[in-house]
């Protein structure tokens, strides 16, 4: 049997040609059979320019439906995609080229100068909306291409986690992980073949290229395809969808668009939110605003996703739901024990969705791993001991973001959440910065309402009145908005270095 993914998804589409895939608004419609050929064009023209199975295929480009076609050709052709950030620059570049060692890289035309220059021996080829090298070389191809045979634990993406602090390392995923991902994702969700989903966010990262597609091509659904988010836009799109996927600056931004109202959602039956955590004033503004509750989950780049709030029942505000069928999740302390409900700890995870490993990096590999085979999330969480999310999984934060003052543990998101309640603010970060008395000093970063008077002052006392004295902030440091990477997630290492001086 074909472990190939590509071989999954083509099970499951539908008999018609004319079902569309990609429905691009003022632009063409893309069908299973358009993307089909395409594909096995471009499995065609990477095989013909020297490409063997478990050959590494680096991909930077803008959004447009021909990206899709070649993600889909590298695993036909049992090859190892590599999407990387159209953010990134020369110097990031040029460590994943190297770190990899891409037989091909592909680009967009505008960035061709730069990328030959770190490429390394690798072939450069350029892909656009509207062709490209690339798609020249595979424009006289074959229309069709027999599916490389591949074993469930062969390699079938590489994902380089964000690097914010440290080297950063490639997430090894094997065609086994991603299928067991997206099939539980499918049943989770409730995707059928009548489904619509509004995609806009990018494909260079798991959320966009795993779980949004992946849902799609294994319900034989559609996509109605946005190069990227505009809050007017998809606030006139919404009646032609019936599930929307984002991160939380997206749904902020919605509710801040006037245009945006109940009657605009009247054909949604899914609102999904992941990759950063949803605030939950954001959460309640969106049901007050629309009626609807947002559905949010939980994953990581090595993992896929693993937990998720229930399709049918209570989703709670500020947690992140139950472990997918298939996936085990636990909360332990620093001495390995489970944590009771209500409790504390790290985020373990294991089941057939958990990566292979970093590539070229064995030792890194085995510290992230239990003896016991589950991976250490470096996120902290408590499963919620009552009410209606009884049994749900709440994150606190990462561990690395941990504050120890005075030798006292503190949480940030404990502090956030108070923060973020209070008139006037709009959202915070807490931070620990370094400390000669108490190794490190609470700090708080907050975006505030324009015309509110906050202060710092007003800030700490209504603080001192609700939490123990050594998890109110020392200092409170007002910002017009907060540092993100492009999906979503505050840069709490951006502001350690821009706060650590002052």
């Amino acid at each position: 049997m074909n472990a190939n993914l590509y071989t999954l998804f083509e099970s499951h589409f539908p008999s018609g040609a004319e079902q569309p895939l990609l429905v691009i608004p003022n632009g063409p419609v893309i069908h299973y059979d358009d993307i089909q050929a395409m594909s096995a064009r471009l499995a065609h023209a990477l095989v013909a320019i020297g490409c063997r199975p478990g050959d590494r295929v680096a991909v930077q480009t803008d959004k447009h439906w021909q990206v899709l076609a070649l993600y889909l050709a590298c695993l036909r052709a049992g090859l190892i995609y590599l999407p990387l950030n159209t953010a990134y620059q020369r110097g990031e570049l040029g460590y994943f080229f190297a770190d990899a060692e891409p037989r091909v890289i592909v680009c967009s035309p505008e960035n061709l100068g730069l990328v030959a220059t770190l490429a390394r021996g690798a072939t450069v080829l350029t892909l656009d909306a509207h062709g490209g090298e690339l798609a020249d070389r595979a424009a006289s191809c074959p229309a069709t291409f027999e599916t490389v045979v591949s074993r469930p634990d062969d390699l079938a993406a590489l994902v380089y986690t964000s690097g914010t602090t440290g080297r950063s390392k490639g997430a090894m995923l094997t065609h086994r992980n991603i299928a067991s991902n997206a099939l539980a994702l499918v049943e989770a969700w409730g995707f059928t073949r009548g489904d619509v989903l509004l995609h806009a966010l990018p494909i260079y990262h798991v959320h966009g290229l795993f779980v949004a597609i992946h849902c799609v091509l294994l319900s034989a659904s559609r996509m109605l395809w946005l190069p990227r988010f505009d809050a007017r836009e998809i606030a006139g799109l919404l009646p032609r969808a019936t599930v929307m996927m984002g991160v939380p600056t997206f749904y902020s931004r919605l509710l801040s668009e006037p245009a945006f109202s109940r009657e605009s959602c009247r054909t949604i039956r899914l609102f999904v939110s992941g990759s950063a955590p949803l605030l939950p004033e954001t959460f309640d503004a969106f049901h007050k605003r629309t009626g609807m509750t947002i559905l949010e989950r939980y994953g990581m780049s090595e993992t896929g996703m693993c937990t998720s709030n229930p399709l049918l029942g209570a989703r709670v505000a500020g947690t992140v739901g139950r472990p997918l069928p298939g996936v085990e999740v636990r909360v332990v302390a620093e001495d390995g024990a489970l944590c009771p409900p209500g409790n504390i700890g790290i985020v373990q995870m294991r089941g057939p969705n958990v990566f292979a490993g970093y590539w070229r990096m064995p030792e890194k590999t085995r510290e992230e791993f239990t003896h016991d085979g589950f991976l250490k999330s470096g996120d902290l969480g408590e499963w919620v001991p009552d009410g209606p999310g009884k049994g749900y999984l709440r994150l606190v934060g990462r561990a690395k973001d941990l504050i120890i003052t005075g030798g006292l543990n503190v949480y940030p998101k404990e502090i956030e959440e108070r923060i973020d309640s209070m008139e006037g603010v709009i959202e915070s970060a807490v931070i620990g910065l370094p400390d000669p008395d108490f190794g490190e000093r609470v700090t708080a970063v907050v975006v505030g309402h324009s015309g509110h008077a906050l202060s710092e002052a007003g800030i700490i006392a209504a603080l001192k009145r609700e939490i123990a004295s050594f998890k109110v902030p020392k200092s409170v440091h007002f910002v017009d908005e907060l540092p993100r990477n492009a999906m979503g997630k505050v840069l709490k290492s951006a502001l350690r270095e821009q706060f650590s001086s002052a």
